[in-house]
C-alpha cells in the first residue's frame, strides 16, 4: 500500500469516526429528557403540555431549520455548516442545563437547530464520500444514535444521585443530568476538527427545496414523508412520556430510566441486523409492514399488559429504529438522482418533523383531561395503523420520476 493510499484511508476513516461521533449527539440531548420528566416538572412547576413542549421545541426547530441546512451548507461548505451544528448543540445544552424554566425551554431549541443541521446535511456527506455504501453507512450511523440514545436515558436517573453525593448545590440535579451529555459534542468537535481545512461546496447535495417542486404533487414522494412522519410521530411521544407512563404503571423512575434506555438500544438494534440483509431485499413491502407491526404490538401490550413493559419496550424499539433506517433507504433508493435526493430528504424532514411535533403535546394534553394513559395510547395505536398502511405505499420499488404520472388527488 502506498504513502497516498495509506493517508486517504486513515483520512477516510478519520472522516467515519467525526460522523459517528455526531451521530452519538444528535438524539441524547433529547432522550435523557423523558425520565427526568416528573422531576423537572415538580420543581418547575410545569403542566402536562408544557413538559411535552421539552420533546416538541426541538422537533419544531427540526422542521425550521431543515430546509436553511442546505443553504448554510452552500454558503460555508459541509465541515463548516457541520462543525457549525456541534457548536449550537455545545451551546444549548449549556444554557439548558442553568436550572430555570427559561433556559431549559431556550436552549432546548437551541438544540433542536443543531440537530436539525446535521440531520439534514449527515445524509448528504455520506452520499457525496460514501456513494457505493449507503446503506450500510446509514445503518451504522443509526446504530450510533440508538448507543447514544440508551446511554442517555439510561444513565439520567443515575446521574441525579451522583449530583446528590457531590452535593451539588448551584443548579438543581436534573440540570446537572442533562448537562453531563456536554461529553459528546465536545468529543465530536475535537475529531471533526481536521475536517475544517475543507470547504466543500454542497450544493449538488443540498439542492434547494423547490428546485424540485414537482415532488409536492407526487404521491410517491408524500408516501415516503408520511411513513417517516408517523415513525417520527410515535418515536417521539415515547421518547417524550414512555417514563412517566411507567412510573404512573408502578414502576420507580430508576426502573423507568433503565427501560427508557433499553427502548434506546433496541432502536439500534435493526440496524446490526439490517446491514448484511437490506441491500440483498428488492421487495422490501414485507420487512417495513412487519416492522410497523411491531409497534402496534408493543402500543397494545402496553395498553393490556403493562408488566410486560420490558418486552414491549424491545418490540417498539425494534420496530421504530427499523423503520427510521427504511424511510432515510427509500430517500436514497426512490429517487434518480442527488438533487433529487437531497430535496425528498428535505421535504420529508420538514414536514415529518411538524407532525412529530404535535405528539407530544397532544399525549400531554390527552393524559391531561382524561387522567388515564389509556386514551393517548389508543391515539398511538390508530397512528401505528396508518404507519403501517403506509409502509406498504412507501416501499415501493419503483423511482419517482420528474413527472409522476399519477397526480396528488390519488393518493
Amino acid at each position: 500500500m502506498t504513502q497516498v493510499q495509506t493517508s486517504r484511508l486513515t483520512s477516510t476513516a478519520y472522516l467515519l469516526l467525526g460522523v459517528l461521533l455526531i451521530a452519538i449527539s444528535l438524539r441524547s440531548p433529547i432522550t435523557g429528557v423523558g425520565p427526568l420528566l416528573d422531576l423537572i416538572r415538580e420543581q418547575l412547576h410545569l403542566s402536562a403540555t408544557q413538559a411535552g413542549m421539552l420533546t416538541t421545541l426541538p422537533l419544531l426547530a427540526f422542521a425550521f431549520f431543515s430546509p436553511l441546512a442546505s443553504k448554510l451548507a452552500q454558503k460555508k461548505g459541509l465541515e463548516h455548516a457541520l462543525m457549525i451544528s456541534l457548536f449550537l448543540l455545545l451551546t444549548g445544552i449549556t444554557i439548558r442545563s442553568q436550572g430555570s424554566s427559561i433556559s431549559l425551554f431556550t436552549g432546548t431549541l437551541i438544540i433542536g437547530a443543531g440537530i436539525a443541521i446535521a440531520n439534514v446535511l449527515l445524509p448528504s456527506l455520506m452520499k457525496r464520500d460514501f456513494p457505493n455504501r449507503v446503506t450500510t453507512i446509514t445503518s451504522i450511523y443509526v446504530l450510533m444514535m440508538g448507543v447514544g440514545s440508551a446511554l442517555s436515558a439510561s444513565l439520567a436517573i443515575p446521574l441525579t444521585h451522583v449530583a446528590e453525593s457531590l452535593s451539588i448545590k448551584l443548579i438543581p440535579t436534573w440540570a446537572f443530568s442533562l448537562g453531563s451529555i456536554i461529553l459528546f459534542p465536545i468529543i465530536a468537535i475535537l475529531i471533526w476538527l481536521p475536517q475544517m481545512r475543507n470547504h466543500t461546496p454542497a450544493a449538488e447535495n443540498t439542492s434547494k427545496l423547490d428546485s424540485h417542486s414537482y415532488l409536492w404533487r407526487s404521491p410517491s414522494a408524500w408516501h415516503i414523508t408520511l411513513f417517516l412522519a408517523l415513525n417520527s410521530f410515535l418515536m417521539y411521544i415515547f421518547i417524550s412520556w414512555f417514563p412517566t407512563i411507567l412510573v404512573d404503571t408502578g414502576y420507580s423512575h430508576e426502573q423507568a430510566g433503565v427501560i427508557h434506555g433499553l427502548l434506546q438500544l433496541f432502536t439500534a438494534v435493526p440496524a446490526i441486523v439490517l446491514i448484511p440483509i437490506i441491500s440483498r431485499i428488492q421487495d422490501k413491502r414485507l420487512l417495513s409492514l412487519g416492522l410497523t407491526l411491531l409497534g402496534m404490538i408493543a402500543v397494545i401490550g402496553l395498553i393490556l399488559a403493562p408488566s410486560l413493559a420490558i418486552l414491549w419496550a424491545m418490540l417498539f424499539g425494534f420496530g421504530a429504529g427499523g423503520g427510521f433506517i427504511l424511510a432515510l433507504a427509500f430517500i436514497s433508493l426512490r429517487t434518480t438522482d442527488i438533487h433529487q435526493a437531497a430535496t425528498l430528504s428535505g421535504m420529508a424532514q420538514c414536514l415529518g418533523y411538524l407532525l412529530a411535533a404535535t405528539g407530544p403535546i397532544i399525549m400531554g394534553a390527552i393524559h391531561e383531561y382524561s387522567g388515564s394513559w389509556t386514551p393517548p395510547l389508543i391515539l398511538c395505536a390508530v397512528a401505528n395503523l396508518l404507519w403501517s398502511i403506509f409502509s406498504l405505499l412507501a416501499s415501493r420499488s419503483e423511482k419517482i420520476h420528474k413527472q409522476p404520472k399519477q397526480s396528488f388527488q390519488s393518493i
